[in-house]
């Protein structure tokens, strides 16, 4: 499976893959249909789910080579990220070495198939907003 598959699928469940996604080793940045940013990683022995509200994402502009402004413009392309200063509202693990034997780096090998169902596992995890009726006078 590769990312515009993966993205696919994700929006056929209402999700959206964000740039800063990688298939090796995986990590997902994805939008829920509510705003919310989730951010999954496979490390080590551990596979995580973080949580962060819609603001977490900033904008950053990659600088060119020489800057001169002569041969190339001043500024290169912006790429939307996680801002480093962005607090996790929840987060979740599968501790690989408690649930699956893992003694090493296995979460690391994971494929991005492979992590995948862990990835929705822990999705489902997390507290959905619950909707709230209010009266009017």
């Amino acid at each position: 499976m590769n990312l515009p598959a993966l993205a696919d699928l994700l929006a056929s469940h209402g999700l959206r893959l964000l740039p800063g996604s990688h298939p090796v080793p995986v990590e997902l940045v994805v939008q829920l249909p509510d705003a919310t940013i989730v951010r999954f990683t496979a490390r080590g022995t551990t596979l995580r789910l973080r949580s962060y509200p819609a603001d977490a994402l900033t904008t950053i502009t990659i600088p060119t080579e020489c800057g001169c402004g002569d041969h190339h413009p001043q500024t290169g392309p912006a790429r939307v990220t996680l801002s480093r200063y962005a607090v996790p509202l929840e987060d979740r693990t599968i501790d690989g070495e408690l649930e699956f034997g893992w003694q090493h780096h296995e979460a690391g090998h994971l494929r991005l198939a492979d992590a995948l169902p862990h990835f929705f596992t822990l999705l489902t995890t997390l507290r959905t907003p619950t909707r709230q009726l209010l009266g009017v006078a």
